[in-house]
């Protein structure tokens, strides 16, 4: 294969290699000892050495070199692993490139032109490669082209794909290619002579929508914060949407969010993004929503068949999906028949004899002697032989589990309880009813995880799961089931190993524990709130990431009341990691997803409320607690508990259709509410009284709500509703809103939450910033914010080293000399705002460094100068800048220390007190000290940075003799004090030193007499002599347009980062 072009200095070093072809500019080589006989010492001894040193040799044993007569350099330019494949590249060379040579008098100009050709054949082969990955290579091999030429992107710029559509300015459309790439969309017209191209970076976008106009059918619009565009007339609108949605989302999720939203492993690698790996990954996010499996699960087939289903006694016609531990089906129209099959479940999978009624079967046995038959499944040899692989896999890993479990010595057993037995008794009768309503549905649909999940068991869970099967039917809806029994004592060493723990998330466990619940007797005892202190210290422990969040502790103690302790556990951790991802962290972004999505769902499915309700954002909002809490926090416990059972049979689109009801259902009122706060008290009364006829009790209000309802005569009355009505009114207006159409919505909004959150995380920050620096524009705190927020988010806006030195080199005000110099001064810049030792900068720190360099007076300016080259900025290890500044002890933080196990720790006084001894320190080191005085080779390295800082200036003659008259008054004021410390320490020795006293101090080593000697001058002196002259003043107070600057910096870090050149744009 051809490679980058690579110098090698010796041709032929240590004998390794063999010619085996030559001529006048290229060398055939192989590695000594490949296809020689084995026996010779030569060949043993190389393959030794490749073994050891050189692994890359050892790869590839053939290689071309490019030579230069007379020169000692070679560069290697292809290589490979057979000779046929090298002797392919060394005819191309001789037939195409060999002549041609001869031609150049000038040896450098061969080099740089058979480089220049390599690197095109590797470009070549490279759109090869990606092309072939489409649908039509030749199509999209022009396109690449086109997008390469058109737009100067980098090579690792990778086009994903195109489409041809018109971008509309006002009311005139350009016809032309919409370029989608891993970091940006481009588009390109050239129509009548006029071109216009553009690039957006993904990054930027803030908003995609899917719009219509009269001039227009359909538009996509993508949103930035500085303009739209709208792009139409696509063949396929649908498709386009949603690659740019997918891609959008995935820059976006890469950039400004390192917390939570993990992307996939194939996707944090860009380059391997393709069409087709979006959309296998929106169909892996597809299935993992619609059978709430692991986020870790990864889908390998997906096969159409038909599976015979008893209770209908035919067969239906549907979707096999199969991921890593789980067969999964569904019928062609979702929910109307969905089959959940765990591989823990699984005895065997078998193919069984293929007629024409029955075409290519398969018959799945699982462990309670029950069996699946599926049929017309193509390539079902291949299907049933994978499928096996896994399952020997799965059933080889268990059973080595259950032998180290079963090799254990001892087996420490906590006792977990249940608090069932406090819940409150309902109607003894409409509990009877409903079971046997549920037994007669387990003996025609299944019981257990791979049970046929049909309308019918919707009907049943929505007059609410009788109270001695709920526990078992949300283990069995959430398959929570096969993670409790694949996981045997999991949980027991969860709870062990959190014990003696103290962290934030404990101590806000033990806060909200009896905030949980508090009016249920479960919770009112220490064995309920023993049981539930467990379960989220336990989660907590498993999940550092998310710890511990607020309604949690609501969600787990509804799951303690159904379910044993241990049941529980694995129901949150359903609840939190499969169910409702990113809802629980510190920013809950799944919930402001979900929000966005629900806000949509407002507009698109009740018209009149969003018309009569212009801004949705309240409604939304209002809404965040009923995702959050799963309507437990608003709702009577029995009507909130039948919501519970919808969300594990449907998942979060429960939910949603839930919202949308409760919404519906109160729109006349809500549309002739005149604030935000009679909206949200109509919505807090209406769900004040659903209830469950079923209850023991009537549904009851809290005091405070029943007493402003009876107050407000302008809320409306507000009569009993049925919780079971209610659900069913969901089911029956907005039950075709499906997980498919969720899961796009939360694609494309997941953009729009995140920018948003971004842009408000950058407006306080900016305000924070303008109000502690009032010299420092709003401009530049807002420029310096958004590039540390996109380098370093994972940081909380903080710069490292080369960063900051890149930084420097965009924004330093003068103009410079060599880059070996600004590199050494922005060396020494960091490590003097370094001030806790931890190698970051905060965005306050290099904001008040921009302050002083652009808005202070000529002293301070002078005195940050002074700084940099005197301790700490400025050590004799600069070559090293690891070294400029120790690490291990910061005054800024707590040193922790990890004491024995014997001694004690401090007590709460101790810590007051040595806080507090802390906190004078800081106060101490808020207040300004004079600077030390400066030795003379840290005047010199001053000097030497005042002269590279004159360098391009206009006035640069000047400045040098300059510098140069104020350099030498310095040295001679330095030389006086030097000459007067020396004879005052020499007058004073002769006085105080006796004959006694002479050998002790003779042996003196404190070094006190060095420092009276040594020859040192002080910022004052510095600054004074500054002063006398006037270009040098002229040059510190010259005022440097920022915005300017600003401009100019972000210009040149756009085409630092993209590699992009200037993009023309008539639009």
């Amino acid at each position: 294969m051809w490679l980058k072009p690579e110098e090698v200095l010796l041709k032929n070093a240590l004998k390794l290699w063999v010619t085996e072809r030559s001529n006048d500019f290229f060398l055939l080589q192989r590695r000594r000892g490949h296809g020689e006989p084995t026996g010779r010492i030569t060949g043993l001894l190389v393959g030794a050495l490749d073994t050891v040193l050189d692994s890359n040799a050892r790869v590839t044993p053939f290689r071309i070199l490019l030579q230069v007569p007379g020169s000692q350099i070679s560069w290697v330019i292809a290589s490979g692993a057979a000779i046929e494949e090298v002797n392919k590249h060394w005819d191309w060379l001789v037939h195409n490139l060999l002549h041609s040579l001869s031609v150049f008098e000038n040896k450098e100009d061969v080099a740089s032109f058979v480089k220049g050709k390599v690197k095109g054949l590797i470009a070549e082969e490279v759109r090869s490669r990606q092309a072939a990955q489409e649908d039509d290579p030749e199509k999209f091999r022009e396109a690449l082209l086109k997008f390469e030429l058109h737009f100067g992107l980098p090579s690792s710029e990778k086009l994903v794909t195109y489409y041809s559509c018109c971008c509309w300015k006002g009311r005139v459309p350009r016809q032309g290619f919409l370029y989608l790439s891993i970091n940006h969309v481009a588009f390109y017209s050239f129509l009548l002579g006029k071109e216009v191209k553009f690039v957006i970076p993904w990054a930027e976008v803030t908003r995609l929508e899917r719009v219509s106009t009269g001039l227009m059918t359909e538009a996509i619009r993508v949103s930035t914060r500085l303009r739209q565009r709208e792009f139409s007339m696509f063949l396929n609108l649908e498709e386009a949407f949603l690659v740019i949605g997918q891609l959008a989302d995935i820059s976006v999720r890469r950039l400004l969010d390192s917390e939570g939203l993990e992307l996939d492993r194939v996707l944090q690698q860009p380059t391997r993004i393709t069409k087709r790996i979006l959309e296998e990954q929106a169909l892996r996010e597809y299935v993992l929503a619609l059978f709430r499996l692991p986020r870790g699960e990864r889908l390998h087939e997906v096969v159409s068949c038909s599976v015979w289903t008893p209770h209908a006694r035919c067969h239906t016609a549907g979707t096999l999906y199969t991921t890593d531990s789980y067969l999964c089906f569904s019928s062609r129209d979702e929910g109307n028949c969905i089959l959940l099959i765990p591989l823990s479940e699984v005895l065997s999978i078998e193919k069984a004899e293929s007629t024409s009624p029955l075409p290519n079967p398969i018959i799945v046995s699982i462990r309670t002697k029950k069996a699946f038959q599926l049929i017309e499944l193509q390539d079902r040899d291949e299907l049933v032989e994978r499928l096996n692989s896994r399952l020997r896999a799965l059933q080889w890993k268990w059973s080595m589990f259950r032998s180290r479990k079963g090799s254990r010595s001892t087996v420490h057993v906590i006792v977990t309880v249940s608090v069932t037995q406090f819940s409150l008794n309902l109607c003894q009768n409409m509990e009877q009813v409903k079971e046997r309503l549920w037994e007669d549905h387990f003996s025609e649909f299944g019981r257990g995880v791979h049970m046929f999940r049909t309308e019918k068991i919707q009907r049943l869970i929505a007059m609410g799961i009788p109270e001695s099967l709920r526990g078992e039917l949300w283990m069995t809806l959430s398959d929570a089931s096969s993670d409790l029994e694949s996981h045997q004592g999991y949980y027991i060493s969860m709870v062990q190993q959190s014990m003696g723990h103290n962290n934030l998330a404990t101590e806000e466990i033990e806060r909200d524990l009896h905030r949980s619940l508090p009016d249920h007797p479960a919770f009112q005892n220490p064995t309920g709130i023993a049981a539930l202190r467990r379960v989220l210290t336990a989660y907590a422990h498993r999940n550092p990431k998310i710890g511990y969040c607020q309604s949690m502790n609501i969600l787990a103690s509804v799951l303690l009341l159904y379910a044993k302790e241990e049941e529980a556990f694995w129901l949150l951790v359903a609840v939190c990691e499969r169910m409702l991802p990113n809802y629980f962290n510190r920013r809950v972004i799944g919930a402001q997803v979900d929000q966005s999505v629900f806000e949509e769902l407002i507009s698109e499915r009740l018209p009149e409320l969003a018309e009569h309700v212009p801004d949705l954002s309240a409604l939304s909002s209002v809404s965040l607690s009923w995702f959050l809490t799963l309507f437990l926090s608003v709702l009577p416990f029995h009507s909130a508990v039948c919501v519970v059972d919808c969300f594990f049979f449907h998942g979060i689109k429960a939910i949603f259709q839930l919202g949308l009801a409760v919404l519906d259902a109160n729109a006349a009122h809500l549309s002739a509410s005149t604030d935000d706060g009679q909206a949200l008290m109509i919505l807090t009364s209406f769900l004040d009284q659903v209830g469950n006829e079923e209850s023991s009790c009537p549904p009851s209000s809290p005091p405070a709500a029943e007493e402003t309802s009876s107050s407000d005569t302008d809320i409306p009355a507000v009569r009993h509703t049925n919780i079971t009505d209610l659900i069913n009114d969901s089911y029956e207006k907005f039950g075709d809103l499906t997980v498919q159409q969720i899961e796009r919505l939360r694609c494309r909004h997941r953009v729009q939450v995140l920018q948003a959150h971004e842009d408000m995380i950058k407006e306080n920050a900016v305000r924070t910033e303008m109000s502690l620096n009032h010299n420092c524009s709003a401009e530049a705190a807002a420029w310096c914010y958004s590039d540390l927020s996109h380098s370093f988010m994972e940081r909380q806006y903080r710069l490292d080293r080369p960063q900051f030195k890149s930084l420097y080199g965009l924004l330093v005000p003068w103009p410079g000399g060599s880059d070996q110099s600004t590199d050494t001064v922005a060396n020494r810049t960091f490590t003097l705002m370094d001030q806790d030792c931890d190698n970051l900068v905060s965005f306050r720190e290099f904001a008040s460094w921009l302050d002083t360099l652009y808005c202070e007076e000529l002293n301070e300016k002078v005195r940050l100068l002074y700084r940099l080259h005197i301790p700490p900025a400025l050590t004799e290890s600069e070559d090293d800048p690891s070294l400029m500044k120790s690490p291990l002890l910061s005054t800024n933080r707590p040193l922790c220390v990890n004491l024995p196990s014997g001694d004690e720790v401090k007590d709460y006084q101790e810590q007051l007190k040595q806080m507090l001894q802390d906190l004078a320190k800081e106060k101490e080191k808020d207040v300004e000290k004079p600077l030390p005085p400066m030795n003379q080779w840290e005047f010199i390295q001053f000097c030497k940075t005042l002269y590279s800082m004159f360098h391009g200036d206009p006035d640069e003659n000047d400045l040098f003799q300059a510098i140069a008259k104020v350099t030498s008054l310095v040295l001679q004021i330095g030389e006086v004090g030097h000459r007067g410390h020396s004879l005052g320490s020499e007058a004073a020795s002769q006085k105080q030193v006796t004959p006694g006293d002479a050998g002790v101090d003779a042996s003196r080593g404190d070094g006190s007499s060095v420092a009276e000697k040594e020859w040192t001058v002080s910022y004052a002196q510095i600054l004074a002599s500054l002063l006398t002259e006037q270009v040098l003043v002229n040059f510190f107070e010259k005022p440097v347009d920022l915005s300017a600057k600003i401009a100019a910096a972000k210009e040149k870090q756009y085409h630092q980062r993209a590699g992009l050149l200037t993009i023309s744009s008539n639009s």
